[in-house]
């Protein structure tokens, strides 16, 4: 059963970046953050949704948020994927054995398949918002746009 953690802390972690540095999420304790998990490197879906935040990411560093990538593999693979992305202005960690999606229980499909899921992080370490974005990459990116908004506002 997944556990909804909306208004709960956000886990610490940390992992490897794709340029083989050590990424410590407290390093953005204090900021908006956003998180997101993706499946599988080259898959239609999850290549749809880091391009998605590379073409949003003026409005997220606007907004004074940050992205994260995570997805499955080795920081080799993390790199060549982000290479083929062409760029990507923010760090892909890898999490080859799943222990951080855990964490932030992001569920497999089929047993196999790890969930594409996004989390808002308020700067007091408070998870505002989640958003499983299974088959709607371009969505999931405008949904956390103007989720950013409203508790910003609030």
């Amino acid at each position: 059963m997944k556990v909804n953690l909306v208004g709960q802390q956000v886990p610490a972690f940390q992992l490897d970046t794709d340029t083989g540095e050590v990424f410590d999420s407290t390093s953005l304790n204090g900021t908006w953050r956003v998180i997101f998990f993706y499946s599988r490197h080259n898959s239609p879906t999850c290549k749809r949704g880091c391009l998605t935040f590379k073409q949003q990411h003026d409005l997220f560093e606007s907004a004074g948020c940050s992205i994260v990538g995570i997805g499955p593999g080795t920081i080799e693979e993390q790199a060549s994927f982000k290479k083929a992305l062409g760029d990507l202005p923010f760090p892909l960690l890898a999490d080859p054995g799943r222990e951080v999606g855990e964490k932030f229980n992001v569920p497999m499909h089929l047993g196999q398949f790890p969930a594409k899921s996004s989390f808002l992080v308020s700067p007091d370490n408070t998870i505002r918002y989640v958003y499983d974005w299974l088959f709607r990459p371009r969505r999931h990116v405008a949904k956390i746009l103007a989720e950013i908004s409203t508790v910003q506002g609030e």
